[in-house]
């Protein structure tokens, strides 16, 4: 009995192992696709694609001019997605973005209503300046990214599969922002900072965007092809270290006494949706660099972009001078 269960692992191990293999040509090549589009973003790349492999959504936050917009549309091209984009001002209303009844009369008269399905229905729906719209907007495209389907006059409408949403915003200083709350926040997977290129990739841009004839990306993957990625990620073995790593990282970002002197400088930490977060983006980072099995780096690369917009300090520490990147800094430390 013993001998036939480790055959069957091995077997279960040689079929995860073929597929990551063919899973990790295709996100190779996808990422060579928009990488030959979006010049001097190479980290912001790898973690939407982390996003995206790992089932989730992004909020990509940065200001305006950085390619945020045409990283999604390159990415719903380079994926084989059907990418459909919302620009999110302060008069947008959620049917705006779901759908709505509309009655109709037939030739013989009768009357009844039909569903017309809003942008929503994509495989990846860009939220452009998600920021610039109303609390009640947010919150019901918000409210889609968690339950998969939305509700019209009594009636579900499902989703199509893959769906991701990758929202942009713009830094809080700037004018007609509504902040999004931290609940809805907590849906977002990853946070993740679009700085400017360096001096090369700005010259790069210069020369590649202003010419006869620009770049156009080519589809490397399908639907399927992602869809059965995100299958794997969720199939790829985690060592005990990185599990008990990623809940050490977690449990000490919250207020408590496991954040040691740290904990008083936290109001609220990340819930276990953060935990289940850096347990799938760690997966797909090693399936993204080519590996079969994340590592404790894995989960310190992914610490920021996973925590951050889960946590946040309390007064007496951000009048200190006190940063969350800084927290998270120290608490990455205390891994090795």
């Amino acid at each position: 009995m013993a001998v036939a269960n480790e055959e069957g692992a091995e077997k279960l191990e040689d079929m995860i192992v073929r597929a990551a293999e063919s899973s990790a040509v295709h996100i190779r090549a996808a990422r060579t696709a928009i990488g030959a589009v979006i010049f001097g973003q190479e980290g912001v790349i790898d973690s939407a694609l982390v996003t995206v492999l790992s089932g989730g959504h992004a909020l990509l936050v940065g200001v305006p001019g950085l390619a945020k917009t045409k990283l999604v549309e390159t990415m719903g091209t380079a994926l084989g997605l059907d990418a459909r984009r919302v620009q999110f001002t302060p008069d947008l209303m959620p049917s705006d973005i779901l759908g709505a009844e509309v009655l109709e009369e037939g030739a013989n008269g009768a009357r009844s209503f039909r569903f017309i399905s809003g942008p929503i229905f994509a495989q990846l729906l860009m939220a452009d300046e998600i920021n610039r719209a109303s609390p009640r907007t947010q919150s019901a495209l918000l409210q889609a990214m968690q339950e998969q389907h939305i509700t019209v006059a009594g009636a579900r409408h499902d989703l199509p599969r893959p769906f991701h949403v990758l929202a942009t915003q713009n830094p809080l200083e700037q004018e007609g922002t509504y902040p999004l709350p931290e609940a809805q926040l907590d849906r977002f997977l990853m946070e993740i900072d679009v700085d400017y290129p360096d001096r090369l990739a700005e010259r790069r841009i210069l020369f590649e965007t202003t010419g006869a004839e620009e770049t156009r990306v080519t589809a490397a993957m399908t639907a399927d092809d992602l869809m059965a990625a995100q299958r794997l990620v969720r199939r790829l073995p985690v060592g005990e270290s990185v599990v008990e790593a990623i809940l050490s990282l977690v449990r000490s970002a919250r207020p408590g006494p496991e954040a040691g002197d740290i904990g008083k400088l936290i109001a609220w930490g990340p819930g276990p949706r953060a935990s289940q977060a850096l347990m799938l983006a760690v997966r797909a980072r090693a399936l993204l660099q080519g590996r079969y099995a994340p590592s404790i780096d894995d989960v310190i690369a992914l610490a920021d972009p996973v925590l951050k917009h889960r946590m946040q300090l309390t007064f007496a520490a951000r009048a200190e001078g006190e940063t969350i990147q800084a927290v998270i800094g120290r608490l990455k430390a205390r891994l090795g």
